[in-house]
């Protein structure tokens, strides 16, 4: 392969699939990946595809955000999280080969799982382009795709060993669709104390809607059972500028001051669930993505 292309895509290229016309492969053209049908997808100069092409994502981190997320993970802040997803996801019996993180923003966690699991390749699916330069760039062995999680995902069935959907959106449907039997699905998602220090502080930023847990429970029932579940939570000293970091890096940022938050501690509160694929859909299927959405906190 010419060395314009990651080596980490490599292994995922059997398992794109063609987002125009759903073609079982995409090949390497020139800079970019084409499928039979003459459908073709750059390769950008950052590292990661584009496969996001002809319409609109749903949401995205823009630039201030992404910056602001980097300076907050860098320094540490939610690596007890990233610990507990990188564990859970290794965890026996699963074998997991190919990880698959739905919602990968810079790719930090992703990166995590793949320094604990040395044999496994990862793709990152994200609709920033600005979160998708540092994800295809947070590990050797992780790819980067845009593409908008409230769509049926580019990627052949059973294609993942292991699904991640860390503080993002879920599409419980198509995580069914591409997860292997006996593979499995980590969430993370806030509980209501998760940094109830700085939204008391900052009146109006995003809260943390208190029926998550009955609506997820309700949406991923149909296609996953629920089999471990950690809570991961503590006390986080912040001084001014890694308080303004953490609120830049939210929903929150794009309708309050960031610099207003003011130093202090606060509270990290997340649940991280292993869930196991059910081997069909069973019940009734909870509406399609939408009810599903969490803001990246």
């Amino acid at each position: 392969m010419p060395p314009s292309y990651p080596p980490a895509l490599i292994p995922f290229l059997p398992l794109l699939r063609c987002p125009g016309c759903g073609a079982p492969r995409l090949d390497p053209d020139r800079g970019a990946l084409r499928c039979p049908a003459g459908h073709a997808f750059d390769i950008a100069r950052h590292g990661y595809v584009g496969l996001l092409t002809g319409a609109r994502a749903t949401s995205g981190d823009d630039a201030p955000m992404v910056r602001a997320r980097e300076r907050f993970l860098a320094a540490g802040g939610y690596e007890p999280i990233r610990g507990a997803v990188a564990r859970l996801a290794a965890a026996r019996p699963a074998g997991p080969g190919r990880v698959l993180d739905a919602g990968c923003g810079t790719g930090y966690y992703l990166a995590g799982v793949l320094d604990r699991l040395p044999g496994a390749h990862g793709l990152g699916l994200d609709s920033s382009a600005r979160a998708l330069r540092s994800a295809a760039r947070a590990h050797d062995r992780a790819a980067a795709v845009s593409w908008d999680l409230f769509r049926p995902l580019p990627l052949a069935d059973r294609a993942a060993d292991v699904v991640l959907d860390v503080f993002a959106p879920r599409n419980p449907e198509e995580f069914h669709r591409v997860l292997r039997p006996g593979g499995r699905l980590v969430v993370v998602r806030p509980t209501a104390r998760h940094l109830a220090e700085l939204r008391r502080r900052l009146p109006g930023a995003v809260a943390v809607d208190p029926d998550k847990e009955r609506r997820l429970h309700r949406a991923l029932d149909p296609y996953f059972e629920a089999a471990r579940t950690e809570r991961v939570e503590y006390r986080l000293s912040l001084d001014a500028e890694r308080a303004a970091d953490l609120v830049g890096m939210t929903p929150s940022a794009r309708h309050l001051d960031a610099a207003g938050a003011g130093p202090g501690p606060v509270t990290v509160s997340v649940l991280a669930t292993v869930y196991r694929r059910r081997p069909a859909p069973v019940g009734p299927a909870a509406p399609r993505t939408g009810s599903t959405r969490t803001p990246r906190p």
